[in-house]
């Protein structure tokens, strides 16, 4: 496909990985956030990242030079009208999303709004815009540049040009698509955070430790990490809020969020981020 100019909404973690692996793969990227620091800092490490990738043999130092000048950070989101593709990496918080798609639908009418929504409806954004056949999920994951998996959720509005350029874009940037209909916590982390929270009861009945529950789960499973270090890379903030979207949209108690986990959350225990989760970190 055409390498046209991509807008990706939201400087923290998923959207920094997205813009790298966009950057390197040719595409113009304009980063939009709220916070100047924040851009500041996604820049920075991005560029760390193409600086790995030089270090690895996997670009040369030409390549990272001519990636890093295809980033723009801009702290206004009108300057993300002339794009193509915007993808949202925003905050997993329906009512920022909400306003975002409803404000990116005005300034780019022509664009395709695809959000990077670990578990909330496409439907319902959909529902927002003015053009909702033009609203697709792209699900990334942590690290954006390593793993190969997008999730593409489908909502009910959304046409198949919109599909088809979707999956073309994956395809572009390196990655698979994987078409999952749109429906809460959608395959992966319907499958992957139940475990983390379950993993969750373990340690709050006392069956095991952390670490033990980790090192059954690699030994006796073949997991590259155990369910509470990668609840803990992840975010467990994120992971009870992916256990509350399962919860209400099912209806089933086998994904009521474990009460321990609600309690690490609100003493601000998030795993990697905050420096302490199932696991301590320096």
């Amino acid at each position: 496909m055409s390498k046209q100019q991509i807008g990706v909404v939201g400087a923290g973690t998923m959207g920094q990985g997205i813009a790298q692996v966009l950057m390197t793969s040719g595409f113009e990227v304009q980063i939009f956030d709220v916070s100047e620091a924040a851009l500041e800092h996604a820049r920075s490490n991005i560029n760390k990242g193409l600086d790995k990738l030089v270090t690895k043999q996997r670009l040369n130092e030409e390549e990272r030079q001519a990636a890093k000048q295809r980033l723009v950070t801009l702290t206004a989101l009108e300057g993300l009208a002339g794009c193509e593709i915007i993808i949202e990496a925003a905050p997993e918080t329906p009512d920022l999303k909400e306003r975002l798609f409803r404000d990116l639908s005005t300034l780019a009418p022509d664009a395709i709004l695809a959000s990077n929504t670990s578990s909330l409806s496409l439907t319902r954004l959909a529902a927002v815009c003015d053009k909702p056949e033009r609203v697709i999920g792209m699900h990334f994951f942590n690290p954006v540049p390593v793993l190969k998996l997008v999730e593409v959720i489908r909502a009910e509005q959304t046409s198949e040009a919109s599909v088809a350029r979707i999956e073309a874009l994956t395809e572009a940037m390196g990655k698979t698509a994987v078409a999952v209909a749109d429906m809460p916590g959608f395959a992966v982390n319907r499958l992957l955070v139940p475990m983390i929270n379950e993993a969750a009861f373990l340690v709050q009945e006392g069956a095991a430790t952390p670490e033990d529950i980790d090192a059954a789960m690699k030994l006796g499973a073949a997991h590259p990490m155990g369910p509470l270090t990668l609840g803990d890379m992840i975010g467990l903030d994120v992971c009870l809020a992916i256990m509350e979207v399962l919860y209400e949209g099912f209806g089933d108690s086998k994904y009521r969020p474990c009460p321990l986990l609600r309690r690490m959350v609100d003493a601000g225990y998030l795993g990697r981020k905050s420096g302490r989760g199932f696991h301590g970190y320096e």
